[in-house]
């Protein structure tokens, strides 16, 4: 015995390009105070190293080295700076949008206080 089951035709699935635009500014809007805690670490080790502060915390091993610490900064940042530009290619038309929209309700307020 022989059953064949009959499909109807579905929706077609299509590709949704760059769908996680938000999740990518908010992780470049946590990376910039990351890089900026790893360039103030590095700041730190630099100035300890030349006895101006007090000593700095971690003595031994790979992260107790400035230049670890400034090059992870570096790296953060420009991780920081490409999330930003992803998240942010749609959206190079809304400035003006929003401007318009501003000027429209500039006028119909002076429209409407005249009277």
């Amino acid at each position: 015995m022989l059953v064949r089951i009959r499909l109807s035709a579905g929706p077609k699935l299509t590709r949704k390009r760059h769908k996680n635009r938000h999740v990518a500014l908010a992780m470049a809007s946590l990376l910039t105070p990351a890089a900026v805690m790893a360039f103030v670490l590095g700041l730190w080790r630099l100035v300890a190293d030349l006895k101006v502060t007090s000593e700095f915390p971690i003595t031994d091993g790979l992260f107790s080295h400035w230049q670890v610490w400034v090059t992870a900064a570096a790296i953060l940042q420009l991780c920081a700076l490409v999330l930003n530009r992803y998240g942010n290619a749609g959206y190079e038309n809304s400035q003006v949008v929003f401007q318009k929209t501003v000027e429209e309700a500039r006028r119909r307020t002076a429209v409407t206080s005249e009277f």
